[in-house]
């Protein structure tokens, strides 16, 4: 018996399981996790993202053996005051991989947070973390300044909404291409969170949002990479038949995947069985 999970899909899925629609508790989140980590795809599952908080408050410290090294993520409840002090409080067994963090409300400009968020970064200890930018006034020059910082050697990268609890906060296909482009253009890493629920676009009929797939993302990320642009990207962002979507990502499976770093799912066995139902995963078994 082996296993087998393409190149291209490795750490695709961070663990957002406490936060909505599935509002997991932490220590379901944990055990979960743990069982996601030890599973013949666990090669696909990125850190388990937990608030800030839960460190800060020490509800994590129960939950976790000394030696046990789990992987977190952390996201930033806490604003920017409170990262250092969480960093602090991190208990024994627990590593910090990632932190992500917003830099402004949605239609503020974000340039006065990342003046905030650079400074701090400098004392994270090398930690990459996520600035979460949001996609309206001072985009562009945002991912400038993100650049800029990048070459002056601090270890961040740039973060976007793809959905959530209201209909304004699912980008247009057009507007997610230009940030795919955007950050393609100045080889600058990026993460995606909410609203990625399965591989294809397609509207949910309870709420009656259209929400983007993330085989849609993957392949215009792909596309993005061999230097497309907007226009062809979002096509594929459109699209709701998987062929056209499978036909870059099938040529790229033991590829590194290209600047997309991954996105946050509440569900790590939806995006999973998408990917075995596209034929993109073998199921874990060879015979």
């Amino acid at each position: 018996m082996s296993t087998k999970l393409p190149r291209l899909l490795a750490g695709l899925v961070d663990d957002a399981a406490v936060f909505p629609p599935g509002s997991a508790s932490l220590p379901d989140a944990v055990t979960a996790h743990r069982q996601h980590r030890s599973s013949w795809y666990a090669e696909l599952v990125g850190p388990l993202l937990v608030p800030a908080s839960t460190v800060l408050n020490r509800e994590l410290h129960a939950l976790v053996e000394p030696l046990e090294e789990l992987v977190v993520g952390l996201i930033g409840d806490t604003g920017l005051g409170g990262l250092s002090a969480t960093l602090a409080a991190v208990p024994p067994g627990v590593t910090i991989q990632q932190v992500e963090v917003a830099v402004a409300a949605r239609g503020a400009d974000p340039q006065p947070g990342l003046t905030t968020l650079f400074p701090l970064v400098e004392r994270l200890g090398g930690r990459t973390v996520y600035a979460e930018i949001p996609l309206t006034f001072g985009l562009m020059g945002a991912l400038d300044r993100l650049v800029e910082a990048r070459a002056a050697g601090l270890p961040v990268a740039a973060k976007f909404r793809t959905g959530g609890l209201a209909a304004e906060l699912f980008p247009t296909p057009t507007e997610l291409a230009t940030v795919i482009h955007g950050c393609q253009q100045r080889e600058l890493p990026f993460k995606l969170t909410a609203g990625l629920h399965q591989a294809m676009r397609h509207l949910d009929s309870e709420t009656g949002f259209t929400h983007h797939g993330f085989a849609n993302v993957l392949a215009a990320a792909l596309v993005a990479s061999g230097g497309a642009g907007v226009e062809q990207i979002t096509e594929l962002l459109t699209a709701t038949d998987p062929r056209p979507l499978l036909a870059p990502i099938e040529q790229r499976l033991e590829a590194a995947r290209p600047l997309w770093v991954g996105y946050g799912s509440c569900s790590i066995l939806e995006p999973l069985t998408d990917l075995i139902q596209l034929g993109l995963v073998n199921g874990g078994i060879d015979a």
